[in-house]
């Protein structure tokens, strides 16, 4: 069928201080190999499921902190101390110690704005209002908030979303994705010669979004057509010039969650090896080798949400740590998984940890911010161990995973961390 007309899912528009712009049926794994194409952050499986409009609603694709992609600062939306209020906060990551820079405005934030940290300390901001979308940088100025507001994108259609996408690797620019009923717009809203730029259009309903290199030039999206969703890769120096990147079947679905430039490492989602239910797999970019489905990372009754890969390992995909986190009615838990080791560690998160954040070290050193009465603006190192050698692997899958127990809340409310042979595991990856 073919596509209706594009249209513009949003207009530009100044503010009136517009300034200079300165989120088993155990089958075989071989499913058909990525795409050796340049082409991440995986919505639980519930954020899939229609809303009452028929469309499916989609989170902002990271935690509720927000980290730059070289971990010197973080972002998010703080309470006030009385709780009833919504406030702009900076982390600064990089020094001895962690700490917070309250940035609160003239009046309290809404819940719904979203912060962006910026490599120069600067903190982004989206507010929505009256179908605007105004952003503007946050900096302290002494006990004050300074604010320069870069200009505001609007959105007519009554249908359109819009938000900001995962830091740039350069974290000099910011950028965000507006969706329509037909065609979706890349802005970019920050780090640019004047306010908000119009980037690209692209023909379909976009979502996720992951950069591809470490220069913010290759965008990987999920793009809906025709009631199927596949990752298309948009070339953002070529005017948003669209090729295709997972399609791992004609009738499935296929996203793409997460990608690490250095290693080829890319974690999918796709409902090709069980019609009707998500499963998490992995693949290399550019590699000739099938996209893998390990059943380790298929829990009944539990969703994986991969939100971290470790860098620096360079052509060594099947080393890099992953961090996922993993979500049950009883509370929020870390999982960490490697390719190479075919099983999932289970790990209890600091108390207070502000789940689906988190940065990995190349030294293979899991950074997790979280944030309590007693310390408000804290980072939680984990080391996570290499598995054991093979043989014992093997004995330890042999578990019945019927008697392995899962970390829930204690007494206290703290997850409790589960030895790896007891892990609930119920398969090997085949290589």
């Amino acid at each position: 069928m073919p596509m209706p007309t594009p249209m513009p899912a949003c207009a530009i528009g100044p503010t009136a201080e517009s300034g200079p712009g300165a989120e088993p049926a155990p089958g075989p794994e071989t499913e058909p190999a990525v795409s050796g194409e340049p082409a991440g952050a995986w919505e639980p499986a519930g954020a899939w499921e229609p809303a009452a409009d028929g469309r499916a609603p989609e989170p902002a694709p990271h935690g509720n902190c927000v980290i730059t992609a070289n971990g010197a600062y973080a972002a998010r939306l703080a309470r006030s101390g009385d709780g009833d209020s919504w406030f702009p906060e900076r982390w600064t990551l990089d020094g001895p110690e962690p700490y917070a820079v309250p940035l609160p405005g003239n009046q309290p934030e809404e819940p719904g704005t979203e912060v962006h940290p910026m490599a120069d300390g600067r903190v982004l901001i989206r507010r929505f209002t009256d179908g605007r979308h105004a952003f503007s940088l946050l900096y302290p100025t002494g006990p004050d908030t300074g604010e320069l507001p870069l200009g505001a994108v609007e959105c007519p259609d009554e249908g359109a979303r819009l938000r900001l996408l995962p830091p740039a690797p350069c974290g000099e620019r910011a950028y965000a994705l507006a969706v329509g009923p037909f065609t979706t717009t890349v802005w970019l809203v920050a780090g640019g010669s004047f306010g908000p730029e119009h980037l690209a259009e692209i023909p379909g309903r976009c979502s996720g979004g992951v950069w591809l290199d470490r220069t913010g030039r290759m965008l990987a999206l999920d793009r809906e057509v025709a009631g199927r969703t596949k990752t298309v890769v948009v070339d953002l120096e070529r005017g948003g010039e669209v090729s295709p990147l997972l399609q791992i079947a004609d009738d499935s679905d296929d996203r793409l969650l997460l990608a690490d430039p250095d290693s080829g490492l890319l974690l999918i989602a796709s409902d090709a090896p069980s019609p009707g239910e998500t499963r998490l797999g992995w693949g290399v970019l550019g590699s000739t080798l099938p996209v893998r489905f390990p059943e380790c990372l298929r829990l009944p009754d539990l969703v994986l949400t991969p939100f971290a890969i470790q860098p620096g390992q360079l052509l060594l995909p099947e080393a890099c740590a992953v961090a996922l986190r993993i979500d049950s009615p009883l509370g929020a838990w870390v999982g960490v998984w490697r390719p190479g080791e075919r099983r999932l560690l289970q790990l209890a998160a600091p108390d207070g940890w502000l789940a689906g954040s988190g940065l990995w070290t190349p030294q293979g050193v899991l950074r997790l911010p979280y944030a309590t009465a007693a310390e408000p603006c804290g980072v939680a190192p984990l080391c996570a161990p290499v598995a054991a050698p093979p043989e014992a692997a093997a004995d330890a899958d042999s578990a019945p995973s019927a008697q392995a127990p899962r970390p829930g809340p204690s007494a206290v409310g703290a997850p409790r961390p589960i030895p790896l042979q007891q892990a609930p595991l119920s398969g090997l990856v085949t290589k």
